[in-house]
């Protein structure tokens, strides 16, 4: 991406948040469906890879019922801008009547315990207002990672938003990363990881609807080596403004086995997680990008 195009996107994520937090709620709620039903009827490549990632989710679906779930689904993805657009500006208030858990009581016993949480959560509806929930309703500040954009200043703005909301963003660079992680953990203290795709070298392979793709390695890492608690949770919207959460039974360290083995079980035990939410609720599955290995091998 060149300094002219970086300027250019900078530029309009940048009126995002300075436009659509200004609008009333109905007209920032009619705006994203707008842009969603445009850019689902252009038939993009994003469109198009959400379809086809779709078709892994719901195997049986016909042509038709996979353009509705993808037109949903473009639907879900604005909805998460449009509010990320407007969380710094929201009654906090709203946190506690908009959002609701089920199994709550998993992540309260979780933390009341001192070992340190690791909450897992896919690109299901809005992981930041998840957050803001967290902050706003248990009342507990959290550490994030966030890869690094491009243009670095976008970057920059994704960073000052999610710390204006209470968290602590670290960027994801590795050793650094984990290292502040653990010691967070350590401390007793709750860590949010997104974690539902990774395509590094460092990334472990799971059986994901039936073919193979790769999830990070780090959130069974910190739960093995700081003795956190590794929580699942996946989400959903409701009618608007709702937003529903599940947390997912605690993903134990297996007894036996090289560190290796007990990753790959505690991956694939977050990813059957993921699997159930996603397979319920799959038109708020934001994933508009390869994930599996057999697609990745499509690319020249």
């Amino acid at each position: 991406m060149g300094k002219a195009q970086d300027k250019l996107v900078d530029g309009l994520y940048g009126l995002g948040w300075a436009g659509v937090k200004k609008l009333p709620e109905p007209a920032a709620v009619a705006l994203g469906r707008r842009i969603a039903d445009v850019a689902w009827k252009r038939r993009g490549r994003s469109v198009l890879r959400l379809e086809s990632n779709l078709a892994r989710v719901v195997p049986d679906a016909t042509p038709e019922r996979l353009r509705e779930l993808s037109h949903a689904g473009m639907r879900s993805y604005m909805r998460y801008w449009m509010e990320s657009f407007r969380l710094p500006t929201m009654d906090p208030k709203r946190f506690s009547t908009d959002v609701a858990f089920t199994d709550e009581h998993l992540l309260r016993e979780a933390l009341a315990s001192g070992r340190g949480v690791v909450v897992a959560l896919p690109h299901l509806a809005n992981w930041d207002l998840a957050g803001a929930w967290a902050i706003g309703h248990i009342g507990v500040p959290f550490t994030t990672v966030a890869e690094r954009l491009k243009p670095e200043t976008l970057y920059d703005r994704f960073v000052a938003y999610r710390e204006s909301l209470g968290m602590e963003v670290l960027p994801h660079n590795g050793g650094a990363a984990f290292g502040t992680l653990a010691r967070r953990l350590r401390s007793g203290g709750l860590v949010c990881l997104v974690a539902d795709r990774d395509l590094s070298a460092s990334g472990v392979e799971v059986d994901f609807f039936g073919a193979t793709a790769r999830m990070p390695a780090g959130p069974a890492l910190l739960a093995q080596q700081t003795g956190a608690v590794l929580l699942p949770a996946t989400l959903h919207y409701g009618d608007e403004p709702k937003m529903y959460g599940r947390f997912h039974p605690e993903v134990e360290v297996p007894r036996q086995g090289t560190r290796i083995e007990k990753t790959a079980a505690m991956t694939q035990a977050v990813a059957d997680a993921f699997a159930t939410g996603i397979a319920e609720h799959p038109e708020d599955w934001h994933m508009l990008q390869r994930l599996w290995l057999d697609d990745l091998e499509e690319r020249p």
